[in-house]
């Protein structure tokens, strides 16, 4: 059986879109139709149920994964062993993460990486983490750090690497914000401030939380993509925000902002780890980074 069409089938299997799944393959969408018709026309089954708007697997493609899958691992673990005696790993993963995330977790791991498994290559992806775990889930990247949120998606596995707390941040340059929390500075009224948010996501939820909690009518200035452009814009007067400690740490605007304390209970803080697919982690060069992950011990920011 062709190991390249079982990398095409997995490819589908995760995505159950032809045009995205082709352009992970690298080939045009007829020739991974053909491809896969191919394929099934070997195993001599249909493996998937297709039509002009969607893709599902069959029962037997279901099965086919974990034959596929093993048979992959088994190879590339074969062709290792047998040109590399020292047993090195090679692969490229594809991981997605926010920016300060880029430049603190995934440091460290890739810290280890390098030192242990030099031949792997990494394609990192940035942008709101607020998309890491449907980014896994989609098929666009192998691997995320990402907030783990109140349910996990049971295809998801995930490692715990470290922990930030929420803070609530304000500017410091004479505005109408400031203003305000002159005038009430034995205790802030929440609800006369205009707040910064985050646009989707596990920050988004808890502060709309403690809202609800502490009977707080949050008025919105701004929704933003991203908790790095969030400082910047508090930075500027615009209004308050509640962000993850690691972000405000790691900013360049940390000096720009000040931390509002709470008459309150603050809103609980967010577990950060790794998330892959139970699935992926079959691969030699994902299992390498999870080892690590797992071996990093948690880190409290």
């Amino acid at each position: 059986m062709d190991h390249k069409h079982l990398n095409y089938f997995l490819a589908l299997a995760k995505t159950l879109h032809f045009s995205r799944a082709s352009e992970l393959c690298h080939i045009s969408a007829p020739t991974l139709s053909r491809n896969i018709k191919q394929l099934e026309d070997e195993v001599g089954v249909m493996l998937f149920l297709r039509d002009n708007r969607s893709v599902k697997l069959t029962r037997e493609g279901v099965a086919f994964i974990d034959y596929a899958t093993s048979t992959l691992a088994n190879w590339q673990h074969f062709k290792t062993h047998l040109t590399e005696p020292q047993q090195h790993i090679y692969g490229n993963v594809s991981i997605y993460c926010s920016v300060t995330a880029s430049y603190s977790f995934l440091h460290h791991i890739l810290e280890q990486l390098r030192a242990h498994h030099p031949h792997i290559e990494i394609t990192l992806n940035t942008g709101d983490p607020a998309l890491a775990i449907n980014r896994v889930l989609d098929g666009h990247e192998a691997m995320a750090i990402a907030a783990r949120p109140t349910k996990l998606p049971a295809q998801i596995a995930f490692v715990k690497i470290g922990h930030t707390p929420l803070v609530f941040i304000a500017p410091k340059i004479p505005c109408p914000i400031t203003e305000k929390l002159a005038s009430t500075a034995k205790q802030i009224d929440w609800s006369a401030l205009e707040f910064i948010v985050p646009e989707q996501g596990f920050s988004r939820q808890r502060l709309e939380q403690w809202w609800r909690k502490n009977n707080v009518h949050g008025k919105i200035y701004a929704q933003v993509a991203g908790h790095e452009a969030i400082v910047s814009m508090v930075s500027l007067g615009l209004g308050i925000a509640m962000i993850p400690k690691i972000v405000l740490d790691n900013s360049p605007l940390q000096d720009k902002v000040q931390v509002l304390s709470t008459d309150t209970a603050a809103p609980s803080g967010i577990d950060i780890g790794l998330a892959v697919l139970h699935k992926e982690l079959n691969d030699p060069a994902i299992s390498a980074l999870w080892n690590i992950a797992q071996n990093m011990g948690e880190k409290v920011l």
